[in-house]
């Protein structure tokens, strides 16, 4: 596990500290659980970050499921409301962008002061999180200072965000894999109540399942799942009588 408490490589250690948040990031199977170690790790790891936060992108939409605490947030909302700021060009332009100094920038202006002096944010680094073209979303890196974020920190941040993108993807896919296996248990149980019932073949009743969940609108795992709470609170038989 990673337990410095500040984790800064120097030039020669920089393969072990990765090969280290590599390892640390895997152990986390679930994606929420690999978001939040991934804004942990980036204050660890990278010099000028005082708060980290990562945005994702899903349906066209972006929200913030992982910080460091309410001050990345505070200056995402900020962004989400006037359209504009380094995390959301990171993830436009597919590219790095970097800002010194808030009160200063002129990119957006909407945006920029407005989060300086709500926040108290200085300087802000946010980097594309992607897999091949699968733009998932971007890193956000915050610093209270002026000019937070030197080169080395560029660099290194663009590293680490590689490294998050990976398990990120890893863990959405793992995640989803355990979610095809409980809809498939789900599924195969309100067939096994709908051919008790209806005395009717796996085929059958698999059919049934589709055309009920055509028919109401619904996705076909939740009608199953409907179907097999219903049974579980359907009384049982009458004990026998002795």
């Amino acid at each position: 596990m990673v337990t410095n408490e500040n984790l800064r490589p120097e030039t020669d250690d920089l393969a072990e500290t990765f090969a280290e948040v590599a390892r640390t990031l895997r152990a986390e199977r679930a994606e929420q659980g690999t978001l939040d170690k991934i804004v942990e790790l980036a204050v660890k790891t990278i010099d000028g970050c005082d708060h980290a936060g990562i945005t994702l992108v899903e349906s066209g939409q972006v929200r913030t499921p992982a910080a460091t605490d309410e001050i990345p947030r505070q200056v995402d909302a900020i962004q989400y409301e006037t359209d504009e700021g380094p995390c959301l060009d990171a993830i436009r332009e597919h590219d790095v962008f970097q800002t010194d100094d808030l009160l200063q920038e002129t990119r957006w202006p909407n945006f920029a002061r407005r989060a300086a002096e709500e926040s108290g944010v200085a300087s802000m680094l946010s980097f594309r999180l992607y897999i091949q073209e699968d733009t998932m979303g971007a890193l956000n890196l915050y610093s209270m200072t002026k000019a937070g974020f030197d080169a080395e920190d560029r660099a290194v941040g663009a590293i680490f965000a590689a490294h998050a993108a990976v398990a990120m993807s890893a863990a959405r896919q793992q995640d989803q894999l355990e979610q095809a296996i409980k809809t498939r248990d789900v599924i195969g149980q309100a067939k096994g109540i709908l051919m008790a019932r209806q005395h009717v073949s796996a085929d059958e009743a698999f059919d049934l399942l589709r055309q009920g969940s055509q028919r109401l609108n619904i996705k076909l795992r939740a009608l199953a799942q409907q179907v097999a709470n219903d049974a579980s609170q359907e009384p049982g038989p009458p004990p026998s009588s002795a």
